[in-house]
């Protein structure tokens, strides 16, 4: 079935989106269309905002509407320990655990020598000059558990330790509630690796 071209329109630029297929995307459009147009003009608004107003913070280089981040510039903060993740939502997944009391530093991706991403493109310069601070004690690497991730955390520690600064990396195993005869190896030995007494 062919559509009008203002809708074809619409549903192409919505399969733009991380994680809209077509069918979402047509969903999507048909929502948009048939919605009041009062929530339209609200959620084109937020997006027109949100483009405006959010910038990247210039000590930790998360998403902020202010300059410092709110967490950059909480005084109540272990400003001596940074955990370093890859993306400004890892920031957001890290605050909800509400146990990290440190600062953050966004890497904005990893190294990935595939696609030609080293570290020169990811904010690792900005990051070492941030580590020139005396009071830096710890660094946190909370890359993702995936080839990328891993290569970014050696590489990042082998630059890091000759500082004089202690760098660790975030434990991985077995989820909650997960059974163990469903987890593969690597799991498995990853979480025997990471044990700890209790």
């Amino acid at each position: 079935m062919l559509y009008p071209e203002p809708i074809a329109r619409l549903i192409e630029e919505l399969t733009k989106l991380p994680g809209v297929g077509p069918k979402s995307a047509q969903r999507l459009a048909f929502y948009l269309l048939n919605a009041p147009g009062e929530d339209v003009e609200r959620l084109l608004g937020a997006i027109q905002t949100a483009r405006e107003r959010i910038r990247y913070c210039s000590v930790c280089f998360t998403l902020t509407d202010t300059d410092p981040c709110a967490i950059c510039a909480n005084p109540d903060r272990d400003h001596g320990t940074i955990c370093v993740v890859e993306e400004p939502r890892d920031v957001i997944a890290m605050e909800k655990t509400r146990e990290y009391r440190g600062v953050y530093h966004v890497l904005h991706g990893t190294i990935n020598p595939m696609e030609g991403i080293g570290p020169e493109e990811l904010r690792v310069r900005e990051l070492l000059q941030r580590l020139a601070n005396p009071g830096i004690r710890e660094v946190i690497l909370c890359t993702n558990p995936t080839t990328e991730g891993e290569a970014t955390a050696i590489y990042l520690a082998r630059v890091i330790k000759p500082l004089g600064i202690k760098v660790t990396r975030i434990a991985r195993g077995l989820p909650v509630g997960g059974d163990l005869e469903y987890a593969d190896e690597v799991t498995l030995a990853k979480a025997l690796e990471g044990r700890r007494e209790i």
